[in-house]
């Protein structure tokens, strides 16, 4: 049989870094010590083609007879054209590949692995680039000392190919979403078709966190942390039911990563601590739906594919919305 299967991931982190202010008790909870920021003249597409180009450079039979380029990313080159076709040029891909943009943040790569998955299994295509860029740097207000400390910027790359396997390599997704209560817990309120820049006045709000305006990016972390802790868990749950798997049968738990603080948290609260679970966030920060690829890039440093037979992987935040899966990694071209 034939089903998709994950072969390389590879990441880019902008080579400007910002330090964090690392002397207050909440500053050593969340456990950034510094975040990679995009300087003023990069775009999405700048992050996704180098995060590409180093995938080709590791793996350069990863460039040949790629066919699809699904890209993640809130912070599009333009509102129109997609950015995936301005990549995909870029990269020199042959014009018969498919490109598509998709709005999603944190839970944004579980996502574009089950997209691509229908499109691979569906034998729409057979080996797609899977890009996530995000910039979320800019998009905060310097004075707001809820997201500036947290969010940074950064790239990934993963290439997704049709395999023969005696079982499915991508499985047990679960998806979630809350669309009443995402606007209150994370927004950029000002910049789309509900509040255009043209016509919206831009209003300056002060608040315990600091000084922003209604264009800014807003997150009220503790709404956020209440939603992580009430949905996460049973989504584990759950892909482990779909999966037919026991937390021991886990090689490993990568989930996206919001600060350290609040993965210790869910690591307890779903009963993950038996298992190994990638939380290291002090010199990435928050990269938004680039944190899971990049932790498996960290992961596939120790470990070699073969011993990654089942990694449960969770992404939540922006949408509200979440999703998890199971992923066999064996079939991954070695990292070493």
């Amino acid at each position: 049989m034939t089903y998709a299967a994950i072969r390389a991931v590879a990441g880019y982190l902008p080579p400007h870094i910002e330090k964090n202010d690392m002397s207050t008790r909440a500053a050593k909870a969340l456990g950034i010590e510094e975040r990679h920021v995009a300087s003023p003249d990069q775009a999405a597409s700048d992050l996704a083609f180098e995060a590409a180009q180093n995938l080709f450079e590791k793996f350069p039979q990863a460039r040949e007879g790629v066919d699809f380029v699904l890209l993640c990313t809130q912070q599009p080159d333009y509102p129109l054209p997609s950015t995936a076709c301005l990549v995909a040029d870029r990269l020199g891909l042959p014009k018969q590949v498919g490109a598509m943009d998709y709005n999603l943040g944190c839970s944004g790569y579980v996502y574009g692995l089950a997209v691509a998955k229908g499109l691979i299994e569906a034998g729409l295509c057979k080996k797609l680039l899977l890009l996530t860029s995000s910039l979320y740097v800019r998009e905060g207000s310097p004075e707001d000392g809820a997201t500036r400390p947290v969010f940074a910027d950064g790239a990934s790359a993963t290439l997704i190919e049709a395999v023969e396997s005696d079982r499915p390599l991508l499985e047990a997704f679960v998806f979630g979403t809350d669309g009443a209560l995402g606007p209150k817990a994370i927004i950029q309120e000002v910049g789309g078709s509900r509040y255009p820049h043209r016509t919206t006045e831009i209003k300056r709000i002060e608040d315990e966190h600091g000084s922003r305006t209604n264009a800014d990016i807003f997150m009220d972390g503790q709404e956020v942390m209440l939603f992580t802790l009430r949905e996460v868990p049973p989504m584990v749950d759950e892909v482990l039911q779909k999966a037919n798997l026991t937390r021991e049968d886990l090689s490993y738990a990568v989930f996206h990563q919001p600060n350290k603080f609040m993965l210790d948290y869910v690591q307890r609260k779903c009963k993950l601590q038996q298992v190994p679970f990638f939380n290291d966030v002090a010199k990435t920060g928050n990269t938004v739906a680039a944190s899971i690829p990049l932790g498996l890039c960290r992961v596939l440093e120790e470990k070699e594919p073969a011993e990654l037979l089942h990694v449960l992987m969770a992404g939540f935040g922006v949408g509200l919305s979440w999703a998890g899966c199971v992923a066999d990694l064996s079939k991954m071209w070695s990292q070493k």
